[in-house]
């Protein structure tokens, strides 16, 4: 298996995002331009806005070569987030918050890292490693969130210290091989399972500390997404006990692939 580096793309599913959209990526670009020496492409996945995010995406993929903007009909991070892996052509993919919480050094050295380990498969970034820098977070989504990481280590025994840091990229063949076993969910949760999935398959996942910083403006719904979670949760524990039994086949198995 050829392990080789040259190049990447970056997925970043947004929904009414005119406010952030444009400065989003024009910023990635200029980071990319004077720090990447890889082939890089920008991928916009618009899954259902209705403001002005169609217009300002097909602006910025006129503008820059780089940048493919697909209008996707559904909403939900994690239809996007598949769509985006299914249409990929780079070595790497992943997805990145538009409003870059994560700061955009932390691309280059995934890069790096990528290009140095040919047994890595999967960066996963962290906002509770030891050494990541959280900051201007507001303490009732804090809570939520290590909630949500408390819950997923007591009942998927998770190793990772984040699940939802909003900064995870993978080797092409990892991605496809994870959408071909994860459900359909079209929500944030679909996140969750990919990495919960890469866990229970064994690969190779670098857990990546981060710089990062809270947006007061996020669009994301704290009491709905947490009633999300908990029904996903329930869900996939489900799923992975019928699957542990041999009740049901993994779905890589029931649609034939792998």
């Amino acid at each position: 298996m050829n392990n080789e580096v040259r190049s990447i793309n970056l997925l970043f599913p947004v929904l009414n995002e005119r406010l952030r959209l444009r400065n989003g990526i024009e910023k990635t670009i200029e980071y990319l331009r004077e720090n990447v020496h890889i082939s890089y492409q920008l991928t916009i996945l618009d899954n259902g806005s209705d403001d002005e995010t169609p217009m300002i995406g097909r602006e910025l993929e006129a503008k820059y070569s780089e940048v493919t903007y697909v209008r996707i009909p559904e909403r939900g991070v994690g239809i996007a987030f598949r769509e985006g892996i299914l249409s990929n052509q780079c070595d790497i993919v992943g997805y990145m918050d538009i409003d870059l919480s994560t700061d955009l050094k932390y691309l280059g050295k995934t890069i790096k890292l990528f290009q140095k380990r040919e047994d890595l498969q999967y960066v996963n970034g962290s906002r509770f490693h030891r050494k990541s820098d959280t900051r201007g977070r507001k303490w009732y989504r804090k809570i939520t969130s290590m909630g949500l990481v408390f819950l997923l280590k007591v009942i998927f025994q998770m190793r990772a210290t984040d699940a939802l840091c909003g900064f995870t990229f993978l080797r092409k063949d990892a991605a496809m091989q994870l959408v071909s076993e994860c459900s359909d969910d079209h929500g944030w949760f679909y996140t969750v399972e990919f990495l919960l999935r890469a866990e229970r398959d064994g690969m190779v996942i670098c857990e990546m500390p981060v710089e990062w910083q809270e947006d007061y403006n996020t669009t994301v719904k704290v009491f709905k997404t947490i009633r999300n979670y908990l029904i996903q949760i329930c869900k996939l524990h489900r799923t992975f006990r019928l699957e542990a039994k041999g009740s049901i086949p993994q779905k890589r198995n029931r649609r034939g692939k792998m």
